[in-house]
């Protein structure tokens, strides 16, 4: 059973409009190695990986989702008293001129999102390996982000989620190891 908390995993707080901040966290939303991707890549993968980690694939994958709702509060923070000369100023007029300040799955360049952002191998091994590939990238992005970042508000959570990176990522390295040792012990797959 999925239980859904109506509030965020993190609070979220942002100190000032900034359209521009919100571009750049839409690769984080849209992205190749955004949440949206992530979410969908581990779901997608738990069902061809042995019980020992499906619960693992699960708990981070749901988890994902909580990641894509702040960083989509976030956009809308930063952006929902923009004006049009801002949006223009910030580089995300094609947005604008396509959603308004809706959120819409594309990266920071605009490219849509699409299902070639997630991979699956069906092997177990490899597909962990591409996870915890798919983590540090995503914790790389957060750090770049906080890099250009001079809201204190918003790094706050941003910060949050960069750990959160680094505690997946810790989590799918503990899991090759169990795999791998299973492994050793009998064929699993």
């Amino acid at each position: 059973m999925w239980i859904y908390e109506k509030k965020l995993q993190y609070p979220v707080r942002v100190g000032t409009c900034n359209p521009r901040l919100a571009k750049y966290l839409i690769e984080q939303y849209g992205g190749a190695d955004g949440e949206l991707s992530a979410a969908l890549r581990y779901l997608n993968q738990r069902y061809s990986i042995p019980d020992k980690v499906i619960g693992l694939l699960t708990d981070i994958g749901t988890e994902e989702f909580a990641h894509l709702e702040m960083i989509a509060t976030m956009i809308y923070k930063l952006t929902k008293d923009a004006t049009p000369e801002q949006i223009k100023a910030a580089g995300i007029e094609d947005h604008y001129v396509n959603h308004d300040k809706g959120l819409f799955y594309h990266n920071a360049a605009g490219t849509p999102w699409t299902a070639a952002f997630i991979q699956t191998k069906g092997d177990p091994i490899a597909d962990l390996y591409e996870d915890i590939a798919a983590e540090e990238k995503a914790r790389a992005t957060y750090q770049w982000i906080i890099n250009l970042s001079d809201d204190t508000d918003l790094n706050d959570g941003l910060r949050f989620l960069r750990e959160r990176e680094i505690v997946h990522s810790q989590r799918f390295r503990e899991a090759v190891e169990i795999l791998k040792d299973e492994q050793g012990k009998k064929k699993i797959f």
